[in-house]
């Protein structure tokens, strides 16, 4: 039984391949956010992963995210040396790929996913992150890229999302985008105040 599963599952999957083959143009790459079970986050991440590998799909699945990341020990309020992974987002994991059907098929089908955030069933396909929600966990994952740069001016109100100053907010003052470095106006104990965060510390508000 197990055997047969295998074999309609690489049939199926050759089909929808070779139907894609045949368009001339993919859509964009985005990014979509898939239901896991409980704990099962990494698991299913690296499962992926090796699909990815395994059937030749660099080129339609790009990057797959859990989102953690490592955080003190703490015991009676004291720091203890040691740390401990946290996810931001149990039961979520997310990626980055072109939508086609053999993708969100080989996607679906990996052991450990119960489904798409974004999809109503039924055979539809699920819609992307919008890119204002998927920047606060890429950059709290310390992965930015030049195209985040381009969602922000001077003048612009910003929340500084982790970090020693988190939940701050201030304006835009000045962005250095070789060295990440933002500088921000706002108001500590009734006086203005200027401060210097990284860019992968604030979020538009």
């Amino acid at each position: 039984m197990e055997d047969e599963k295998k074999v309609a599952f690489t049939d199926t999957t050759t089909e929808l391949k070779e139907g894609e083959n045949k368009q001339t143009k993919l859509g964009e790459k985005s990014w979509y956010v898939v239901n896991t079970y409980s704990t099962h986050e990494r698991k299913v991440a690296d499962n992926l992963t090796r699909r990815v590998e395994s059937m030749g799909l660099q080129d339609l699945i790009f990057r797959i995210i859990v989102a953690e990341f490592e955080v003190p020990v703490m015991k009676d309020g004291l720091p203890t040396g040691k740390t401990r992974m946290k996810n931001l987002y149990p039961g979520y994991v997310f990626v980055e790929m072109i939508m086609t059907d053999y993708a969100w098929y080989v996607v679906r089908n990996t052991p450990g996913v119960t489904g798409f955030v974004g999809s109503s069933g039924k055979g539809t396909k699920p819609f992307p992150v919008p890119r204002e929600q998927i920047e606060p966990v890429l950059k709290r994952m310390g992965m930015i890229d030049d195209s985040m740069y381009d969602r922000y001016n001077v003048g612009d109100l910003v929340k500084v999302i982790h970090g020693a100053l988190e939940g701050t907010e201030g304006n835009v003052v000045s962005i250095n985008r070789e060295t990440g470095a933002v500088e921000l106006e706002t108001v500590f104990f009734g006086r203005t105040t200027k401060l210097e965060v990284e860019f992968s510390e604030i979020e538009k508000i």
